[in-house]
Formats: C-alpha cells, structure tokens, sequence
C-alpha cells in the first residue's frame, strides 16, 4: 500500500499507483505522499549554458525538417 489511505492515482511511478510500502525504485519521480525515499528533494530551477545550447540546437534541427517538409509540400503543390 502506499501510505495510509492516500489517493494513488498522483503517483509517477508510471504505474498509476505505487505500492512501495515505504521503499520503491520508481527512479526518484514517486509523488505520491508516501514519504519513501526516492521522493525528490531538490530540483534545480535553471538550466546551465549548455543545457541550454543542447536544447536549443535539437530545436533547431526539429525546425530544419519543418521547412524541409513545407518546401517538399509546396514543391508538390506547384507540379
């Protein structure tokens, strides 16, 4: 059981529900209330430099076959 007679469904085991009893290995993202171990204590609020830079390139590259796709419509379009 996960605590008491708390509502399992907040869990974000992935399981929707935990049954950790206490201790579980749901990999540090348990919400649930149940007060194991693994409930995150500290989350950063900002990204480093190159956090930022990693995420803004993969955007990029998702932006780059975005026109891609729109060019090859209106390619098609104008045949």
């Amino acid at each position: 059981m996960c605590g008491d007679d708390k509502d399992k469904a907040g869990c974000a085991c992935g399981e929707g529900g935990c049954d950790c009893g206490g201790e579980c290995d749901c990999g540090g993202g348990c919400d649930c209330g149940c007060g194991c171990a693994c409930a995150p204590k500290f989350q950063r609020r900002y990204q480093t430099k190159a956090e930022q830079i990693a995420k803004l390139e993969k955007y990029l590259a998702e932006l780059k076959l975005e026109v891609q796709a729109v060019e090859e419509h209106l390619a098609d379009l104008r045949k």
